[in-house]
């Protein structure tokens, strides 16, 4: 009888992996409005109720989706090259990811919405927040918001089709020029 359960218990957590992974990928391609729990459970290949099982709600599982994607690591702010590459390649492989789209259009849901707020600002506000006060910068706040609204209209930019040269431009070009810009001093 515990063999069952064991093998149940696995097959739940497998589940509830490929769901995650699922949603993470179509949130990423469509946005959190434009995917659905039908294609979540299709892309996973597993019964879409079970959603409701393993995390509430869509919305949780889009929370779950940021968390996992996040990880417990603190990251580096967006003036570290390592961390600016990181992002963009990112970008270039997956999209504008719905916490680069949030920055310019609020999602429909509350719960998504404070979500990808929360995670945007944990992610790429806060570090660099802390980098300028750390610095003595005057408004940390605003500076930082200011370099990650300027980074993410650029990362958006380049997949909108409406910027041809940014679109081309190698992706180690673009941290070079966006450092040397936005690392200018006052």
């Amino acid at each position: 009888m515990s063999g069952g359960t064991q093998g149940r218990r696995r097959d739940a957590a497998r589940s509830r992996e490929l769901l995650l992974t699922a949603a993470s990928e179509l949130f990423a391609e469509r946005g959190f409005d434009r995917t659905t729990i039908r294609d979540i459970g299709e892309r996973a290949g597993v019964d879409p109720a079970l959603i409701a099982r393993y995390f509430g709600s869509k919305t949780l599982l889009y929370v779950a989706a940021l968390h996992a994607e996040q990880g417990d690591v603190t990251p580096a702010d967006l003036f570290d090259e390592q961390r600016l590459h990181e992002v963009l390649d990112r970008t270039d492989r997956r999209g504008p990811v719905p916490l680069l789209q949030v920055a310019v259009q609020p999602l429909s849901d509350p719960g998504a919405q404070d979500a990808a707020r929360a995670a945007l600002h944990t992610r790429l506000v806060e570090p660099l927040r802390e980098r300028f006060a750390r610095e003595g910068a005057d408004r940390p706040s605003l500076r930082a918001e200011l370099v990650v609204a300027a980074v993410t209209g650029v990362l958006l930019g380049r997949h909108s089709g409406a910027f041809d040269e940014l679109a081309r431009a190698d992706s180690g070009d673009l941290v070079e020029l966006l450092r040397s810009t936005l690392l200018r001093e006052d």
